[in-house]
């Protein structure tokens, strides 16, 4: 009978140190992807940033040989990620593509002028940086004019730092949340144990004896958790990338390091502060308050 009674005990042991780390993979695992949405959300907002052309006219008279030196000034600038001189030939080519007709022959001269089409780096695509560089690239004596969409960067930031605030806040929910869930799952397990504790308290054991094996216990909770977490992570990303390949390009390897490295620190320490509050709980409870 007695034997029979130990193995029902072992058996809720496990299944509520199992039970544990099921719910501690679970949340961490919406942390991570929490997280990996905010990777991808900057990296988006960097790609939609740096796709954003300004595009700089030069003067008729500009020799193609003076303004690919120009180009070159503007590529070691630490304003600009890539750059394209457009020649008066090559801009005329595409319109004649765009519009299906040979305006060139029709005017009889080439209208168009040439052009270096820029793009910025994303930390410069915003209004102030913009007319800084205007007014910086208009004093070349090349430069005829510099023409960008103010109203379209101007609207790109406002719709990044709505999303950016949407994300912000709903980060701190859910980790609010996720420090809940961790630490009500954590107390669920240590209230099977509770007689346990009361038990070693009554062979004199310390508080800091009692304490240790508890909170291994939970540290080894927490990081198991995390690692299952991290898996689910790592499957999810490859699927998301056999569907949506572009992803890939997105993707910074260093990032995912960090993320997952956040993963398993943030397992254990909840694990140990949630695992030390509820030992110190039950080592303050009357022996009558443990059957409540």
């Amino acid at each position: 009978m007695a034997e029979q009674e130990n193995k029902i005990a072992k058996s809720r042991l496990r299944s509520s140190y199992l039970s544990s780390i099921v719910s501690i993979s679970l949340v961490l695992f919406m942390m991570g992807l929490l997280g990996l949405v905010v990777l991808h959300a900057k990296k988006i907002s960097d790609y939609v940033k740096e796709n954003f052309q300004v595009t700089v006219f030069l003067k008729e008279n500009t020799r193609d040989v003076d303004a690919m030196a120009f180009q070159k000034t503007l590529d070691a600038s630490p304003y600009f990620k890539s750059t394209q001189f457009v020649t008066k030939d090559e801009a005329a080519k595409r319109l004649q593509e765009k519009l299906g007709e040979d305006f060139v022959s029709f005017l009889g001269y080439n209208p168009l002028l040439p052009t270096i089409d820029v793009h910025l780096n994303a930390p410069y695509a915003n209004d102030a940086s913009l007319n800084t560089i205007k007014a910086e690239l208009s004093k070349n004596k090349m430069v005829q004019e510099v023409h960008y969409e103010p109203i379209l960067i101007n609207q790109v930031n406002k719709n990044i730092r709505t999303i950016g605030l949407i994300i912000l806040i709903f980060c701190g929910l859910l980790f609010v949340i996720a420090l809940a869930l961790i630490n009500n799952a954590i107390r669920l397990s240590m209230y099977s144990k509770r007689f346990l504790i009361r038990s070693m308290q009554l062979v004199g054991a310390t508080k800091s004896f009692i304490r240790k094996p508890f909170i291994f216990q939970g540290v080894l909770q927490g990081f198991y958790g995390s690692i299952i977490a991290i898996a689910m992570l790592t499957g999810l990303t490859y699927l998301a990338q056999r569907q949506m390949p572009e992803l890939f390009e997105l993707q910074d390897m260093k990032l995912f390091g960090i993320l997952f490295g956040l993963v398993i620190v943030l397992g254990l320490v909840i694990s140990w502060i949630s695992t030390h509050m509820a030992v110190r709980k039950y080592l303050k409870l009357q022996l009558d308050e443990l059957y409540f």
